[in-house]
């Protein structure tokens, strides 16, 4: 499983006028499972994803797809971690690591 942590690096005026694109990203990729959370940072920094088991080379596919990166407004930091403890009710996600 991994964390990814979205850092914007172009102001927000410019990070907004690729939001809608980034946002229908967000949705395709979380009905498929792809994702199984993205969130906003606090004061509007970024965002964090939680992307299920796959490959490292597949979540560097899946981000280069993100609108934000195509179009220069923001960064990818991803951390890699396998699930040991969950709260009941999220032992599937121990599978994902």
């Amino acid at each position: 499983m991994f964390v990814v942590t979205v850092s914007y690096t172009a102001p927000l005026d410019e990070v907004d006028r690729w939001r809608p694109a980034h946002g229908e990203w967000l949705t395709d990729l979380i009905s498929r499972q792809l994702l199984l959370v993205a969130g906003r940072r606090p004061e509007w920094v970024g965002g964090v994803y939680l992307v299920p088991g796959m490959s490292s080379e597949e979540v560097d596919r899946l981000l280069a797809t993100d609108p934000y990166l195509l179009n220069g407004v923001a960064e990818h930091q991803v951390m890699e971690f396998t699930p040991l403890l969950v709260a009941p009710g999220l032992e599937e996600l121990k599978s994902q690591g």
